[in-house]
């Protein structure tokens, strides 16, 4: 027994010595002791995590793909094209075709129904609201209660406006010569149309455009663009649309909003044909990248979602909540 008490004995004050020493005389680990205060090993809540570089966004958001800020996000919805004939080497396009191959094309991206109104309330406020028709103007019995782009963009801060082509006056919902209220959303949302001094100071005649361009103060964040029943392509050719594009277009991209900050144009159709939905989606201005295509899937609910991203606006719905926003045609920060 004598024998085992010393041998224990032994061992015990070999681990003492040992943890001593290892303690006192240890190499100093600038990882797993960055926490150290006073001698005293603090857990590193960062032990064992990658450190990702990464941008803050306007509203305190982490983006690690650097793609924001973007300042203003401008949509121009044309008329019943499918993709197919908007291709980027149409003689009957020459203007979109340079755009194109300018900038960015999505060529998986679909309307979400028919006709026309279901899916101008869809890229606005996130859903058809249960419209089928072409319930148009909105007094026949179309105006839906629900919350919209205009609304949380508004909430935000930021500043926002509908351009109606041919409208004959400020917040105008009856339909006038070639201006028809079923391409222009925002006179059916309740709480815009039944405000007379919120939807006439937001809801305007395409003809203030140019001036509201004119320095970046008057250019609204968000801007939506109606062309009329002839140059959105529904009553007239491609080829007048085009034009009527490739007189518009340069307006807004070489605007001061567009050339000293970050923003992005958007040209969509709101409808294909009767078998396939497919429509052309392009991306430009000075925070789209340049010569990309991309064949991932995309619908009107993706561009509404590409705004919340990259404002941190709530989703309006389950469908732009769930749905893939268009960043990956956003140029990194710096580029």
């Amino acid at each position: 027994m004598k024998i085992w008490r010393k041998v224990l004995i032994g061992l015990i004050g070999v681990l003492l010595v040992g943890g001593a020493t290892y303690f006192f005389f240890r190499p100093y680990n600038h990882a797993s002791d960055s926490g150290n205060i006073s001698g005293i090993s603090v857990p590193n809540s960062n032990s064992g995590k990658s450190s990702v570089s990464s941008s803050s966004g306007a509203n305190g958001s982490v983006n690690p793909n650097k793609i924001q800020p973007v300042t203003h996000i401008f949509i121009i919805m044309d008329e019943n094209q499918p993709a197919s004939l908007i291709t980027g080497n149409s003689p009957n396009d020459p203007y979109l075709s340079g755009l194109i191959k300018q900038y960015s094309l999505a060529t998986n991206y679909f309307g979400v129904t028919h006709p026309s109104l279901p899916n101008y309330l869809a890229i606005t406020s996130g859903s058809t609201d249960n419209t089928t028709t072409d319930c148009n103007p909105p007094s026949a019995g179309c105006i839906v209660n629900v919350k919209n782009i205009a609304d949380t963009v508004q909430a935000s801060g930021r500043t926002w406006k509908e351009y109606a082509e041919s409208m004959p006056s400020n917040c105008y919902a009856y339909n006038y010569g070639n201006y028809a209220t079923k391409h222009n959303p925002f006179v059916y949302y309740a709480d815009i149309i039944n405000n007379k001094a919120r939807c006439a100071a937001n809801v305007v005649p395409f003809s203030q455009l140019q001036g509201n361009l004119s320095s970046v103060k008057t250019t609204p964040d968000f801007a939506f663009i109606t062309p009329n029943l002839c140059n959105d392509m529904h009553n007239c050719s491609i080829n007048t649309g085009d034009y009527w594009l490739s007189q518009v277009v340069p307006m807004i991209l070489h605007s001061p909003a567009f050339t000293t900050q970050r923003s992005l144009l958007f040209i969509t159709w709101d409808e294909g044909d009767a078998t396939n939905n497919n429509v052309a989606t392009i991306v430009a201005g000075s925070a789209a990248k340049q010569g990309y295509t991309s064949n991932m899937f995309f619908d009107h609910y993706s561009i509404l979602s590409t705004i919340e991203s990259l404002w941190n606006l709530p989703p309006l719905t389950q469908n732009d909540k769930s749905a893939t926003p268009m960043l990956d045609f956003i140029k990194p920060t710096g580029n």
